[in-house]
Parts: C-alpha cells; sequence; structure tokens
C-alpha cells in the first residue's frame, strides 16, 4: 500500500506535541553525548545488559516504533513490533512486508500517525541522530529516557544530537523542546567502568488554572 503525491508543503508543520499520541524516546550516551563511534557503530562499551532489558520491556508497551533507515536494517525485529521507518527512498508513506516506510520531507508526521494510529497510541523513538533532530526540532517528544554510561567517552563519535558539534549538550537540547529532567534511576551500579543512569525527561502539561504538572 503507497500512499503518493507531491511534496507536502505542510510536512514542516507548527512544532508542538501531536495529538493523541504518547512520544517517547530512548538513547544510551557515553558521557560527553554521544551513540556510536565516529564509523557509526555502537561500541561494546555503550552496551549494557540492565539497559537494554529496561528498552526492550518499553519497546514492548508501544504502538509504533519509529527510527531512521540505518537503525532499521541494524536491528533485527524478531518480535514483529510495529514500524515506521523514515527514508528519503519512498515517495511518501508506503506499506512493505518489513514495515511502513515515510519520507519526512513529503508528509507531515502528524498526518502519518494519524494514518497509522487514528485513534492515538504511544509512539517508541530509538534513533538514530536524524529522527531525534527531526523530532526535536518539531518539539514532538513527550517523554525522553537518557540512559548515560558514566564511565564512557567516545572522542570524535556520533553525537546524539547534531547540537552537539555546535556546543549544545544532551540536556540543553531536551530542555530547549519543552522537556524537563523528572526522574533519575542507576540502572547499573556496577556496570564495567563506572554506573550507569537513566534520567527521564518529561514535556510539563498546562492546567486550567495555568498550572504546570508533568505528563
Amino acid at each position: 500500500m503507497t500512499t503518493s503525491g507531491p511534496p507536502d508543503p505542510e510536512a514542516a508543520a507548527a512544532p508542538g506535541p501531536l495529538p493523541g499520541c504518547d512520544v517517547h524516546g530512548y538513547a544510551i550516551v557515553s558521557a560527553d553525548g554521544m551513540i556510536a563511534d565516529r564509523d557509526g557503530a555502537m561500541p561494546a562499551a555503550l552496551r549494557n545488559e540492565a539497559d537494554w532489558v529496561y528498552f526492550q520491556a518499553q519497546l514492548d508497551l508501544a504502538d509504533l516504533v519509529l527510527l531512521g533507515r540505518k537503525s532499521h536494517e541494524l536491528a533485527p525485529n524478531p518480535r514483529r513490533r510495529r514500524r515506521l521507518v523514515a527514508s528519503a527512498s519512498v515517495a511518501s508513506l508506503e506499506e512493505r512486508l518489513d514495515a511502513w516506510w515515510w519520507n519526512p520531507a513529503a508528509m507531515p508526521l502528524r498526518r502519518v500517525l494519524a494514518t497509522l494510529l487514528p485513534g492515538g497510541g504511544r509512539v517508541a523513538v530509538p534513533g538514530g541522530q536524524g529522527v531525534f533532530d527531526m523530532l526535536v526540532a518539531l518539539a514532538a517528544f513527550d517523554h525522553f529516557h537518557l540512559a548515560c554510561a558514566t564511565g564512557v567517552r567516545l572522542p570524535q563519535g556520533l553525537p546524539i544530537f547534531s547540537d552537539l558539534a555546535r556546543g549544545a549538550t544532551a540536556a540543553s537540547v531536551l530542555a530547549r523542546a519543552g522537556l524537563s529532567p523528572r526522574r533519575v534511576v542507576t540502572l547499573d551500579p556496577v556496570a564495567p567502568v563506572a554506573p550507569v543512569v537513566l534520567t527521564l525527561w518529561e514535556r510539563a502539561i498546562t492546567l486550567p488554572t495555568g498550572e504546570r504538572r508533568p505528563s
């Protein structure tokens, strides 16, 4: 099944939370904010069993997993989770045997999610950098589960967000996208080098009274 047509002028739609959807980002980074080494591969130093168990349990809660083409190709999908792959290789939105494929330049994310999740639902976003950048620019994340291998550094690695190359930090990028750190959990206190710590970032909601509280 293919939804096609010319590039949509609304593809760069106004940023903000996506109605009816609860969007969760997931990443494990080094202490300097990298998700991969200089070759784009995830090194053994960032692979942690406690983080992996947490991540898989979270994916099981999702109605849809949104990820980039490279992440999709590198990550098997034995549980047949429903995937949406962001890629310029399709005209617009296309259903293939392995996943739904979507060209972000051709159709706005709001319309894609209205098509795939007409009743709303939970969307998990495990990256990579291009997808993270896109959703940050749209201010579309409601939650971001950011694990950090605190004893690992990856000089010249691939940062979680491209703005880190211009002096930003993962925390400053998430804050600029409207999220705040709400909870910190030590996933693995005895990791090989230093603890793996998870920070859950959340968007605040505004009540009718004007009071703001975590979503």
